[in-house]
């Protein structure tokens, strides 16, 4: 079985396996209890996201890791692949420049930093 680090570093290869780019690991576990990692890479079109979402899905299954599910094959704009620890979303450009995760969760451990130094 996996431990978190090996698991991320195989979510890293089988995503730029498949030429997936821009890829950005963000440790969320002090934000969130549901996920450790989420991981968001950029794919070229909807047919790469889904090509990169069923690579990711493919390498973990084959290293032991358990899939919790998978959400946006169908459009493939954004595909989220559930691994429990991680979470990865691989995006379309336009799709991740619209919901800008990055920001939206630095944003989340700015506050709790600030609320931390109050507290």
């Amino acid at each position: 079985m996996l431990d978190l680090e090996q698991m991320k570093l195989a979510v890293i290869d089988a995503l730029e396996d498949i030429k997936a780019f821009d890829i950005t690991v963000m440790d969320v576990r002090k934000l969130t209890s549901m996920t450790s990692y989420m991981i968001v890479a950029s794919a070229n079109s909807t047919r790469q996201s889904k090509a990169v979402a069923d690579n990711v899905r493919e390498k973990l299954r084959e290293k032991g890791a358990v899939l919790q599910g998978t959400e946006g094959e169908k459009e493939g704009e954004w595909v989220l692949v559930d691994l429990g620890d991680i979470v990865v979303h691989i995006m379309v450009p336009a799709t991740r420049a619209y919901y800008n995760l990055e920001q939206l969760w630095g944003e989340a451990e700015n506050r709790r930093s600030a609320s931390a130094a109050k507290g």
